[in-house]
């Protein structure tokens, strides 16, 4: 899709998000700062919330706010974390320093310095769920140390993974899935700052589709709006039915195949994060994708369900999503590599 995203361009302000008692929570926190746990189901909206409350009591929110997502830890590399623009100012001259000691000095340097604006900055924690115990204890110990400069926002599906200490100094903010009628408003709202022309069908349409997802109904009716100059039940319908995830799954599966494991991996993570997959469903749709749309050999696709059956059980137990499925297809790709042709321009 050409041009930039409606949900960047679109991004929510505190009263308009489309939740009134969401509204109501934050709203507290913006005269009396405070520890938060944003928990609900993907697409709701929790990271979206979180950057609308520090516009709203940040008077410098783009250096206020301090956005770090869990898998910038523990889905990369030493040197990757190293040299994020983010991360690189406190890792200086670090280099041989563990991955643990990484992670806790990037913590506790964005928690110590000094907020640019106001009182105090706040430390977004994005996708918490898949931070391991030791980490979170550490981190316990941060927010207690800088709980005075400090405020941490931790969003997360699965609030049961945090510990207890963790839980006990938020104050927890449930975002339910919204309904029908208010993810109808939030299009309606973007579809007139946009100046495109739609009809209730056409909206009513998008919003049911999305079951829920506000960032997916959103993307839905742009991509509608940009193929059809409006958004119409017919219109939505032509394009819904030809949007799929389909060839985002094939072009995980190409890079594994092709060494590409960085690039397999950052598509594993727009599946989890921005569309929503369960780990157990990406896992049926890379076997199913690579069966059917897939010009692998009968064999890598048999090799693939018999890895496949191996990280099953892994994903049933709630734990690291990306990592388990990025060392599914770091295991196909090296397979392949063994058993099949050469890649072009290998000899």
């Amino acid at each position: 899709m050409d041009g930039p995203l409606w949900t960047e361009t679109h991004a929510p302000d505190l009263a308009d998000l489309p939740q009134p008692e969401v509204r109501e929570r934050l709203a507290r926190a913006v005269d009396e700062p405070m520890n938060l746990v944003v928990q609900g189901p993907p697409g709701v909206g929790k990271t979206a919330a979180v950057r609308a409350l520090a516009r709203e009591t940040h008077e410098d929110a783009d250096n206020d706010l301090i956005e770090i997502n869990v898998a910038d830890f523990f889905d990369r590399t030493k040197k990757e974390i190293r040299t994020d623009p983010r991360f690189e100012p406190f890792l200086q001259g670090r280099s041989r320093m563990a991955k643990r000691d990484m992670i806790n000095r990037v913590l506790k340097e964005s928690a110590a310095n000094a907020p640019m604006s106001g009182r105090y900055k706040t430390v977004l924690l994005d996708n918490a769920e898949a931070i391991r115990e030791d980490f979170q204890q550490a981190l316990r110990r941060v927010m207690e140390r800088y709980h005075r400069t400090t405020q941490f926002v931790i969003t997360t599906r699965q609030p049961s993974k945090l510990i207890p200490p963790i839980r006990s100094r938020c104050f927890p903010v449930p975002m339910r899935v919204p309904t029908t009628d208010e993810t109808i408003g939030v299009l309606a709202d973007v579809c007139e700052a946009e100046s495109v022309e739609y009809d209730d069908d056409g909206l009513e349409y998008v919003a049911s589709a999305a079951d829920g997802d506000l960032r997916k109904a959103v993307l839905s009716a742009q991509a509608t709006a940009v193929e059809h100059d409006e958004v119409t039940m017919q219109g939505a319908y032509e394009t819904l039915n030809e949007i799929g995830t389909d060839e985002e799954v094939l072009s995980a599966l190409d890079a594994a195949r092709e060494g590409d494991l960085k690039g397999a991996r950052s598509t594993l993570d727009d599946l989890l994060s921005d569309e929503g997959f369960e780990g157990n469903d990406l896992l049926r749709e890379l076997c199913r994708v690579a069966r059917s749309k897939s010009d692998a050999s009968p064999d890598a696709v048999a090799r693939l369900h018999a890895l496949a059956g191996e990280v099953d059980l892994d994903l049933s137990d709630g734990l690291d999503d990306r990592l388990h499925l990025t060392h599914l297809l770091a295991a196909w790709g090296a397979g392949r590599r063994t058993t099949e042709q050469p890649l072009r321009g290998e000899a």
